[in-house]
């Protein structure tokens, strides 16, 4: 049976009650002041006069007076501080009673708690990367090789594509991206990658937020998806394989592996995201009949590659071994100035550090006092060059030759299979739906080429075994290049003295901070001379 809800009483009253409620309060606070004017208590207190200035002594009585009140205040403070001390004991003990009775949850929370941070250590190790992406290659039947269009020579990975040769294994590559490069640039670039592997051109959505099926707006923004699939279904069904058809999606971090997948299926089936190295493990989605696609994590990328290559491609930042500011210089000293001005609006520059205090004081990126923090504009400054929102692209190389673990032979076979006309035709179709950024609009990158990657643990363990000579080599080298530093900025805040070492030859800016209370009494800053 159905209770209904009891509806709460009104607060509302009749004027003439209203009214005689006021009456009896004034009534009241009448009397109470009659009483306290009979006992004296609303007698103002005299104000103190102080000491008259005339009065002999008055600088001591002052004195006197002043350590009085200090007096009385420390009394209060230490009467203050023994309350709390006492208060903190009492809760002490309560807790030491309640502790010995839940002492054995406590114990395992830890122990679960340490289990789960040393798991996720285990998976930002590149042990654990470099085996994950060996079990997808192992697992999949195609390997799909994504590139981001911005540079997709810099994507490749010579190492990737010679263990996949060896194991008989078909290769194609994916440019994905293509909205953020030129169309005469983007075409080019299929031509150029088409003498080696069968290409598709995609873009991929960046719009699917949910685990639900996406609106027909939303799947609007991805392109090249249809070529994908009728081209993963006509190989599947001509090369008469029975079972599941796995196709693995391989490349370096935040070329858009996990966003493709999302885009084919039409949900959130992985996480994606601007924070690369998202995808720590080999991940399996059904997307067609018989056909999966397994998501992977990035291609670990040797140390030994340049610096802008390990800027855009590896994980040192999020691992700690680089910080934000050094690889924003690395990036600015390899692009077009001009183009760089016109992409931010910001007015000419001498140097990288020069240019995130214009972007930083543009941006709004401000510290106390209105100084510019450098720090944030160049992370945001990275977060434009590997997401999916700054346009720059590259030059496709002319007639340039075969790799050498590749022949005619190779690309042969690897076209054998492959619908070619069927890719000629869905690329054409994604370049003409897509909208291109504007030639003019787009910052010039040089590629410094394919991107040396790990995929061997041991690999990993002959790089952590070198001699120590080496890394003399390296702290010789340094000292070199601290000799030609060629620009000291000096700069005076708050009662230190900042100390910028600029130099043209070097990608990093070394602040050294100097406290002027060690200084000598020649350097000391006075304001009596300058502020008059």
């Amino acid at each position: 049976f159905f209770i209904p809800e009891l509806k709460k009483a009104s607060k509302r009253v009749s004027c003439a009650k209203r009214y005689k409620i006021q009456k009896k309060v004034r009534e009241h606070n009448r009397k109470l002041r009659k009483e306290a004017k009979k006992k004296g208590i609303n007698k103002r207190p005299k104000k103190d006069l102080g000491v008259p200035s005339s009065a002999p002594f008055r600088e001591e009585v002052l004195r006197e007076a002043e350590q009085r009140r200090l007096q009385n205040e420390e009394e209060k403070e230490k009467r203050k501080q023994a309350k709390k001390e006492e208060r903190a004991q009492k809760r002490k003990k309560e807790k030491e009673g309640a502790t010995k009775e839940a002492e054995p949850k406590v114990k395992k929370a830890r122990k679960d708690e340490a289990e789960r941070k040393q798991k996720a250590v285990e998976k930002n190790s590149k042990h654990y990367l470099c085996s994950e992406l060996n079990k997808v290659i192992d697992a999949s039947d195609v390997l799909i090789e994504v590139l981001d269009a911005r540079d997709p020579l810099g994507c490749r990975c010579p190492q990737l594509e010679e263990t996949v040769l060896q194991k008989n294994k078909k290769l194609i590559f994916l440019l994905n991206k293509i909205d953020l490069i030129p169309k005469d640039n983007a075409d080019k670039w299929l031509k150029c990658l088409q003498k080696e592997f069968p290409v598709v051109a995609f873009k991929a959505s960046t719009q699917i937020q949910d685990k639900t099926m996406v609106s027909l707006i939303k799947r609007a923004a991805c392109f090249g998806q249809d070529c994908l699939s009728n081209l993963l279904t006509s190989f599947y069904t001509t090369s008469n394989r029975e079972g599941a058809f796995k196709v693995g999606l391989v490349g370096f971090p935040n070329v858009g592996k996990s966003s493709v997948i999302n885009s084919v299926k039409g949900v959130l089936a992985c996480n994606a995201g601007v924070k690369r190295g998202i995808t720590k493990s080999m991940q399996e989605v059904h997307i067609l009949k018989n056909i999966n696609l397994v998501d992977s994590p990035g291609i670990v990328a040797q140390d030994s590659n340049p610096a802008p290559a390990l800027a855009l491609r590896s994980l040192r930042v999020e691992e700690g071994l680089e910080s934000e500011l050094q690889a924003a210089t690395t990036l600015l000293k390899h692009c077009d100035k001009t183009q760089v001005m016109l992409q931010y609006t910001v007015p000419d520059y001498r140097s990288p550090l020069e240019f995130l205090t214009m972007f930083a004081k543009k941006r709004g990126f401000l510290q106390k006092g209105g100084v510019a923090n450098t720090e944030q504009a160049a992370a945001a400054f990275l977060a434009d060059w590997t997401g999916a929102k700054l346009s720059y692209h590259c030059k496709p190389p002319e007639n340039a030759p075969l790799p050498s673990y590749m022949s005619e032979e190779t690309v042969a076979e690897m076209k054998k299979g492959w619908d070619l006309k069927r890719i000629k035709t869905g690329n054409e179709e994604t370049l003409k739906a897509v909208k291109f950024p504007n030639p003019a609009s787009s910052i010039s990158f040089t590629s410094r080429g394919p991107t040396a990657g790990l995929l061997q643990v041991t690999e990993i363990r002959v790089k952590e075994q070198e001699p120590k000579e080496e890394e003399e080599d390296g702290e010789a080298d340094e000292k070199e290049e601290d000799e030609e530093v060629k620009e000291f900025i000096c700069h005076k805040e708050k009662g230190q003295l900042f100390l910028s070492l600029v130099a043209e030859p070097l990608a990093l800016v070394r602040p050294v901070v100097v406290n002027i209370s060690n200084s000598t009494a020649d350097d000391a800053y006075d304001f009596n001379v300058d502020f008059k």
